[in-house]
């Protein structure tokens, strides 16, 4: 089982998803298309360290601390999930788990202290606890929730961020996690599911499961905005955050990316370079935050083109390295290199419709990316979606309905063929179906009501050995809080 997404992690700290004047906002602000990419630090307000939109955290100012932190730059935040899930069909079998996930950041603004202008340091770290849900229930291609990842504390990102002609060029350098800007649809961090995040194909087809939460990779990332209108994205790191072999969620090479280097503390740069780029387009950026001119602006979108590309050796999907079929148990199971790999995809993110006074709109999403099926276990995938903003005419509250898939790759499904026992299933396409309703019950607490629909768990694999029998659709329910302290 790979773990992905955790962008969706990164989302979940977000008390608000869905923007007055946009599309649903994180904590990262690079994910709103409206407003021109500002550093991290901005993000809190620097004399008091809380967010400028959201003064009543559940532990307000902490008794002093924060006014005082704020004094020499520095702002702390800390952000708990709590999550409980169960399958009452489908699945390898059914029952309920929790899943739980604390993320502490630690940010530095030097220009207070040393003058340093458009300086941030950032440090982060998780406390991941609760069962593998995913894994021991379900055995789909990615986890039913971007924060389910094996138990740990580890340290997650740790860089420094200078900014360059006000910000039009930032330069950020240390260790990284990919998926809190690249290959992320806004209106998507409304959902749970993990293929919302982070995408399937970029966590199933990469060593550990890609850059992206709980991992992280030493690198350097170039964000370049001339306007309001474009904006690059451009970053090379290790790829392979563990520094372990190539693992795949089933079939040849089954291993679990998360065993080595719980800490977090490892620092790889033996495998290979990952390069990733992506340009976006804002369509009808707002002039400000003002809603009257938010109301008269157009419907706002961004639109993004990016693609990565990896030097590492990749395991051919039917072939050992003597040339002869993986899928006969009797022979090596030995891996055939592939010379890298790589992956282009394509989001769109589009406003459709809002009131005058901007306290509803609504929202639409997609998603396609593709890799090659030579060396990729999956070759294709996809989500789309539809979000709307105010429900009941609560200004915070929104409801969503998504949809994604995976394909195996046809060199995948002739490894299924290939295999001796003819009880063996071919994978094929695996869908799945989410409908979140978001509620902000305060400005610290945000509850969120969760369905989840799995069509063809797995692509199809078996419910058990020397049974043709594939695991069944799957209905999982699930409810998270979220908690800013």
């Amino acid at each position: 089982m790979m773990v992905a997404s955790a962008s969706q992690a990164y989302a979940a700290q977000s008390s608000a998803l869905v923007s007055q004047d946009a599309s649903p906002s994180t904590n990262n602000s690079s994910a709103n298309p409206t407003k021109k990419t500002p550093p991290p630090a901005k993000v809190l307000d620097p004399d008091t360290g809380q967010h400028p939109e959201d003064q009543d955290m559940l532990l307000k100012d902490m008794w002093g601390v924060r006014p005082w932190l704020a004094q020499y730059g520095i702002t702390f935040t800390a952000v708990d999930i709590n999550e409980v899930w169960g399958n009452p069909y489908g699945g390898t079998k059914q029952g309920a788990a929790y899943e739980g996930m604390t993320t502490l950041t630690l940010n530095w603004d030097p220009e207070k202290v040393l003058g340093i202008k458009h300086g941030l340091f950032n440090i982060s770290a998780l406390q991941i606890r609760g069962r593998q849900f995913t894994g021991e229930n379900l055995s789909d291609l990615n986890n039913i929730s971007g924060i389910e990842a094996d138990r740990s504390t580890r340290l997650w990102e740790l860089w420094y961020q200078q900014g360059f002609w006000d910000d039009k060029l930032t330069v950020r350098i240390g260790k990284l996690s990919l998926d809190q800007e690249f290959n992320i649809s806004d209106y998507a961090t409304m959902f749970i599911n993990s293929s919302f995040g982070w995408s399937m194909v970029s966590s199933v087809d990469t060593y550990s499961g890609g850059v992206d939460y709980p991992l992280a990779a030493p690198g350097i990332r170039f964000a370049f905005q001339p306007n309001a209108n474009w904006t690059n994205l451009f970053a090379v790191t290790d790829d392979n955050p563990n520094g372990g072999s190539f693992c795949n969620p089933s079939g040849a090479f089954a291993c679990d990316p998360q065993e080595r280097h719980r800490s977090g503390t490892h620092f790889n740069f033996n495998t290979g370079v990952f390069v990733i780029n992506e340009l976006q387009y804002h369509l009808n950026p707002a002039p400000d935050d003002d809603k009257d001119k938010n109301a008269k602006a157009g419907y706002p979108g961004t639109y993004r083109l990016g693609g990565y590309f990896d030097s590492a050796g990749f395991p051919d999907q039917r072939y050992n390295a003597q040339g002869q079929l993986l899928g006969n148990p009797d022979n090596a199971q030995t891996m055939l290199k592939r010379r890298h790999s790589w992956s282009v995809y394509a989001i769109a993110d589009q406003m459709i419709w809002r009131t005058q006074d901007t306290k509803e709109s609504m929202g639409i999403f997609g998603r396609i990316q593709t890799s090659p099926g030579d060396r990729s276990p999956v070759n294709w995938g996809g989500d789309a979606g539809l979000v709307y903003k105010g429900l009941f005419g609560r200004e915070d509250d929104s409801i969503g309905l998504g949809w994604g898939f995976g394909s195996f790759s046809n060199r995948a499904r002739q490894y299924d063929r290939d295999y001796a026992d003819s009880n063996w299933r071919i994978r094929k396409t695996e869908h799945h179906l989410e409908l979140a309703w978001q509620i902000q019950a305060t400005p610290w607490w945000e509850l969120k009501p969760d369905f989840q629909y799995i069509f063809n768990p797995g692509g199809g694999l078996n419910l058990e050995d020397g049974s043709h029998k594939r695991i069944q659709n799957e209905a999982v329910f699930g409810f998270r809080s979220t908690v800013n302290f």
